[in-house]
């Protein structure tokens, strides 16, 4: 089990330096913060993809948040490795060096949350297991998750954790919303019957369940390519009405109702959500504090059940 605190929702951290600049991703930072946010998700990937960039851009500028604002212990931060060009894979000798970088880039001394961004074939789960014991033994990290893990090795895993007295991951992050939701049937069982909190990342599927995605609309996003693609699903239609009936009833908005379904769903802790603008804040803030009635949750769970 975790003893971590998430707060309602976990800041998203792969915009900054990507579609949110160094003052814009500051202004997102404070006003989540202030809100009463409680966490920051990043990765030492983010963001290599764009041009120019080599990996650690979301880091740093959280970095130099934390060491101009002072924020660092007003809220958990969490980040991964495997994925950046020059960091890859889960080697011991990999996740060792990845983790300083990290922390220099962090201007931090300890990460409450460390996860594998994906498993790793070509170690062995037994050498990568004992690298994460040794950070949070050493002091470096708090606790180590698991993101993009399958049942089947997410379980032999914390079986070899067990076995060994290492310590376990504690935490998973896999993509779940209303829309992709094939974790309910490989995943969810194995982190019901382990323990593990789930926090999932894609929450708001690309854009899409903000309600800004409509037929025959077009959106200026970096991500518009991602979201409109969900509009040839069947059902949607369905399921953008009921979005807006239930937020109209508590007059919010579609991302806030959206994330609060995924909030109540079954070992998630809290849902991953990014904002590259202080107007995307507002939004997120409301999910945190936005409880839905049973028949709400039930009426978005049956469009779109698998």
């Amino acid at each position: 089990m975790t003893s971590l605190d998430f707060g309602g929702l976990v800041l998203g951290g792969n915009v900054f330096g990507w579609t949110a600049d160094r003052e814009a991703s500051f202004a997102v930072l404070d006003a989540f913060v202030d809100a009463g946010g409680r966490a920051i998700d990043t990765a030492d990937v983010y963001s290599q993809w764009v041009s120019g960039n080599t990996g650690g851009e979301s880091e740093s500028i959280i970095g130099d948040w934390f060491a101009a604002h002072g924020r660092s212990d007003e809220v958990e931060i969490h980040t991964k490795v495997f994925s950046k060009k020059d960091r890859p894979g889960l080697s011991s000798a990999n996740i060792q060096a990845a983790v300083d970088d990290s922390l220099r880039r962090l201007r931090t001394d300890r990460i409450d949350l460390y996860y594998a961004h994906r498993d790793d074939a070509e170690v062995s789960q037994a050498e990568y297991v004992a690298a994460f014991d040794g950070l949070v033994t050493s002091g470096k990290v708090r606790e180590v998750g698991a993101s993009n893990f399958t049942a089947e090795r997410l379980d032999s895993a914390l079986d070899l954790a067990r076995d060994e007295g290492l310590t376990p991951f504690t935490v998973a992050q896999d993509q779940w919303n209303l829309i992709e939701r094939e974790i309910e049937s490989t995943l969810l069982p194995t982190l019901e019957e382990r323990g593990l909190v789930e926090l999932p990342y894609s929450s708001l599927a690309s854009g899409f369940l903000t309600g800004k995605y409509r037929p025959g609309l077009t959106v200026a996003s970096a991500r518009a390519q991602a979201a409109g693609r969900y509009l040839e699903r069947d059902g949607v239609g369905d399921l953008l009405d009921a979005l807006d009936e239930i937020a109209a009833a508590h007059a919010t908005s579609v991302t806030a109702v959206a994330l609060a379904w995924l909030r109540a769903q079954p070992t998630v802790g809290a849902p991953i959500a990014s904002a590259r603008t202080l107007e995307q804040v507002q939004p997120l803030v409301d999910s945190m504090r936005l409880a839905l009635d049973t028949d709400e949750i039930e009426r978005l769970s049956s469009i779109t059940r698998p």
